[in-house]
């Protein structure tokens, strides 16, 4: 591949999204019953027509299952792009939506994409930016959960020269109703089971930036600011290696988000 070209692909036969530049590859598809599911974020790989042997799907006791009769097919052990309330996935949801009538689950599912040069504004947040189009490459997908009429539109910008994604989620009531958003997180990243690290960066007044290193175990860790800014205190950055003090870990996937709180468990991480 030329240098500093960068490919964003659909290939319709697979349902398979596949985002990638000289030193990295993401790849998604959309999951039988419509939800988006993650394949593969790392190091780049060829593209190809079909990732679905890279979709993890056995039969497990205790699981919930999507449909009758298919007990291999449960959002529970899938690493999902953007896992909801009420869809038999008991991890923690990017989204938490309220209706009139009390519930609170959302079913989004797949209607379309779109891929533009450049990185779009977010209107009213901080965020990184392009100066001319062909520093990157943005996808749109666009999912809608159809009881409510929420349309549910998320971004992915995959840059030129570094193996960076930003991502962002966006939300439009296009229902009759009215809807309280309780939790909308930026982006939802589900990463495989493996020995990881929550490295982050704190300190004070004058000595900020120092490393912190906890081993990544169940149940809820995070790290944030209430000052309206990302502060001395606590840097809005997160990344896990995959051993405690190894600076060169075979893999470390870094997070730098617009806002101010993040959050993991284990096997998923959320970031609003």
């Amino acid at each position: 591949m030329r240098k500093g070209k960068i490919m964003i692909i659909y290939h319709e036969s697979s349902k398979t999204f596949h985002l990638y530049n000289n030193e990295i590859s993401y790849i998604m598809c959309v999951l039988p019953n419509g939800h988006l599911g993650n394949l593969y974020f790392g190091k780049r790989i060829h593209d190809r027509e079909d990732f679905s042997h890279l979709l993890e799907m056995k039969q497990r006791p205790m699981t919930a299952c999507v449909y009758e009769g298919n007990r291999k097919f449960s959002l529970e052990h899938l690493k999902l792009e953007y896992p909801v309330y009420g869809s038999s996935d008991y991890r923690y949801p990017a989204v938490e939506i309220l209706q009139e009538n009390g519930s609170r689950i959302s079913d989004f599912t797949y209607v379309s994409y779109t891929i533009a040069a450049g990185k779009p504004k977010l209107q009213g947040l901080p965020a990184t930016y392009t100066e001319k189009d062909e520093e990157a490459q943005t996808l749109c997908v666009k999912l809608k959960d159809e009881v409510i009429g929420i349309v549910l539109e998320l971004l992915y910008t995959i840059f030129t020269q570094r193996g960076i994604i930003t991502r962002s989620a966006r939300f439009t009531n296009e229902g009759t109703s009215s809807i309280h958003l309780l939790n909308a997180m930026s982006l939802n990243l589900d990463l495989p089971d493996k020995d990881y690290v929550w490295m982050q960066f704190s300190g004070a007044w004058s000595r900020e930036r120092h490393v912190k290193e906890r081993r990544l175990e169940q149940g809820i860790q995070s790290v944030g600011s209430i000052r309206g800014n990302s502060s001395h205190e606590h840097n809005p950055f997160y990344c896990a290696p995959t051993s405690v003090g190894n600076r060169k870990c075979r893999r470390s996937d870094g997070i730098q988000p617009d806002l101010q709180r993040k959050s993991q468990n284990a096997g998923r991480g959320g970031y609003s």
